[in-house]
């Protein structure tokens, strides 16, 4: 499939997605820069959610049903993730453990938790705008050529698990993950180029990781 025929097929799209997002990201911004979340402890975040490890702390780790590889959280942003366990809490995000489990953290638990997870933030050099295949042009506006998050509040996608990625998507296609800008712009996607965008940021280096687990007596098989 050509990059000619991408770039004529969602360019209409694109626009409509963009119009949407740029509402969408003007409602969402002043709230969002009113309420600072509390300084995150990553000591704490290390006791707090080592039973986040029991997923995102084991490599190739993958839901059963439907299938798809536990993300990778390591290099990840923190405000993103304090804004991702908010939204599993609220409902924003559907999906019955991660639910449960941001609903038993406090606000400052939730910052202490996302902290220690996220660890050091992904840095990259720059990606030419060129390498970028067309179906995700319009993700590197936020997300990064380089799949680094433009600013912190989104998520950074490189080393992302490729079947992780084309998951998320659908969910926001199908309004099963609530964000308008994201529902907007994956609704402008075939399947094609979902997997294309998915492709694309999961190959980036460097790129996200798993979350060590820390060592233990028994870590060494005695």
């Amino acid at each position: 499939m050509s990059e000619l025929w991408l770039s004529s097929s969602v360019r209409s799209g694109w626009r409509s997605a963009l119009l949407i997002a740029a509402g969408a990201f003007a409602s969402l911004a002043a709230p969002a820069s009113a309420q600072q979340p509390p300084a995150g402890n990553a000591h704490q975040g290390r006791i707090i959610g080592y039973t986040c490890l029991g997923c995102h702390g084991i490599q190739g780790y993958r839901n059963a049903y439907p299938d798809y590889a536990v993300p990778r959280l390591r290099g990840q942003s923190v405000t993103y993730l304090i804004n991702a366990l908010n939204e599993y809490r609220n409902g924003q995000r559907a999906f019955p453990t991660m639910h449960l489990q941001a609903l038993s953290l406090s606000e400052q638990q939730i910052a202490d938790v996302a902290t220690y997870l996220g660890g050091k933030p992904v840095t990259a050099k720059p990606v030419p705008a060129s390498k970028v295949p067309a179906a995700a042009a319009v993700c590197a506006s936020c997300h990064g050529a380089n799949g680094i998050g433009v600013a912190p509040m989104y998520p950074t996608l490189a080393g992302q698990h490729e079947s992780y990625l084309i998951r998320v998507l659908h969910e926001y296609q199908t309004g099963y993950r609530q964000n308008p800008i994201m529902n907007a712009i994956a609704h402008s996607l075939t399947n094609e180029q979902i997997r294309i965008v998915a492709a694309y940021f999961s190959r980036l280096e460097p790129g996200l990781h798993t979350v060590p687990r820390p060592y233990t007596r028994w870590s060494s098989g005695h």
